[in-house]
């Protein structure tokens, strides 16, 4: 099974309309389809968002049935789907099926001749599921039961594609979490490191499939430390889930700079990050004022140069974030950063003044 690409990412969420036109507003998408009774979707309404490479479908119940229903009534608002383009569903299906997946649906294709979709969906850890997406064409509608009648264009936004998902497991569960990932999925684990903030402490691996575009950090907190924000999350969550969607950008200050005019609060970082950002990355081709003046965190590695920023939760529970992140030839995730990040989020569940304030 070659897994392509991220086809697309769906938000189970309280209300579809209202999430799905603040993603609009405030980060660029373009609403691109909607579905509910009218077009056949039962117990539920799904809000299509597109911008350049990302698809995402915004999906709320109407059916105390449906599974979005159990889903946000547990979880609060977040991912809940992770659909992954390959050559076959069917094939997918079956194979990861056969290597220990649980089924969650089986292959089922819509359409006519020549624009038909197939779907299939297995576990992939707590509450969410991996769909496999085949398409007789790249270009074709999503899916029958989405009106896709009047969507605007979608490539003329900042975000190019997904770059990563980061995934929260509780404790104990890293290795087999990431051992599934290899063994049912056929990813490769590329990347690992133990993270300690103050007191507390994490492990993440990095698994990543052969075509590069699918691409999971995945982290446990480290119970033999003080309790931080990744238990925190567990709690509030109430099991594993994904923490933050990054978004990859190919000019994160023009993408900061209007995020933030429409509304998105991204979290702050202390004026001493920047002062000591040069001696220790060197020349990064920006100024530190300018990155300092936005809250742009860069980090360095063999290859390049890594910018990204952290949004705040806007939900209830304060789960799901965003990322934004920009590559100028770095191929890691900011390991540097992370210290950056946590520590903010941090001062921010802390009420704690960070200084910028």
């Amino acid at each position: 099974m070659e897994i392509q690409s991220i086809d697309h990412i769906e938000l189970f969420v309280e209300a579809a309309e209202e999430t799905a036109l603040g993603l609009r507003d405030q980060f660029g998408f373009v609403v691109a389809g909607r579905g509910g009774a009218r077009t056949g979707l039962h117990g539920c309404e799904s809000v299509l968002l597109r911008q350049n490479d990302i698809t995402l479908l915004v999906t709320s119940a109407t059916s105390p049935d449906h599974r979005a229903a159990e889903y946000v009534g547990r979880h609060g608002d977040g991912v809940a789907v992770i659909a992954l383009r390959v050559d076959d569903a069917r094939t997918a299906f079956a194979d990861t099926v056969g290597r220990g997946a649980v089924p969650v649906a089986p292959p089922v294709t819509f359409g006519p001749e020549g624009v038909q979709v197939t779907f299939a969906s297995v576990t992939a850890f707590g509450d969410v599921e991996h769909r496999f997406v085949s398409r007789a064409r790249s270009d074709g509608p999503f899916a029958p039961r989405i009106d896709e009648s009047g969507a605007g264009r979608s490539g003329d936004g900042l975000l190019k594609t997904v770059d990563h998902l980061a995934v929260c497991t509780p404790a104990g569960t890293l290795e087999e979490t990431v051992r599934r990932y290899e063994d049912i999925f056929g990813l490769r684990h590329i990347f690992d490191e133990r993270i300690i903030v103050g007191s507390q402490a994490m492990n993440s691996k990095v698994v990543q499939s052969d075509s590069g575009r699918l691409t999971l950090t995945i982290i446990e907190p480290d119970v033999t430390r003080d309790p931080g924000q990744i238990d925190r999350f567990i709690a509030a969550h109430d099991g594993a889930g994904v923490q933050h969607i990054a978004f990859l950008t190919e000019d994160i200050l023009t993408a900061v700079s209007r995020s933030a005019e429409r509304g998105v609060r991204f979290l702050t970082t202390p004026p001493s990050y920047y002062e000591a950002l040069t001696s220790r990355l060197g020349p990064i081709g920006i100024p530190a004022a300018a990155l300092r003046e936005l809250n742009v965190l860069a980090d360095r590695d063999d290859s390049g140069i890594m910018l990204q920023i952290f949004t705040e939760s806007r939900h209830e529970r304060g789960t799901l974030f965003y990322e934004l992140i920009d590559r100028r030839g770095a191929r890691t995730f900011g390991s540097n950063n992370i210290h950056a990040l946590y520590e903010a989020v941090q001062r921010r569940q802390d009420n704690v003044p960070t200084g910028l304030d």
